[in-house]
């Protein structure tokens, strides 16, 4: 079983920055793909970053160029840097470790806001 913590999460000004991180329970982590998902009030759950055991990375479109996702197997954590934050970024953020045949293991969550 696979424990996931997030942190990181608060209320931000458009354009400020904000860095979420992730730490998993097991030293394995490394061999797993993470990323992180957000959901938003009335909407479905969507794909933010991901990075696999091997560092490839992958951005929804729309934070392309903003966010930066990156992992320390050292410390067995993933974090997600934000910067140029806008209001149409607030959800909550969810980080998930997935491996075949082991399943996909999701943390608890982290709330963003972006306002003024």
């Amino acid at each position: 079983q696979v424990q996931l913590v997030e942190s990181g999460g608060g209320l931000v000004q458009p354009g400020g920055s904000l860095r979420l991180a992730c730490a998993a329970s097991i030293s394995s982590i490394r061999i797993y793909a993470m990323g992180w998902y957000r959901q938003a009030p009335g909407k479905q759950r969507e794909l933010v970053a991901r990075i696999t055991s091997s560092g490839n990375t992958n951005y929804a479109d729309s934070v392309t160029g903003r966010f930066t996702i990156s992992r320390d197997n050292a410390k067995n954590t993933v974090n997600l840097q934000m910067n140029s934050l806008r209001p149409e970024d607030t959800a909550v953020y969810y980080c998930y470790a997935a491996r075949e045949p082991a399943g996909t293991y999701w943390g608890q969550g982290t709330q963003v806001t972006v306002s003024s």
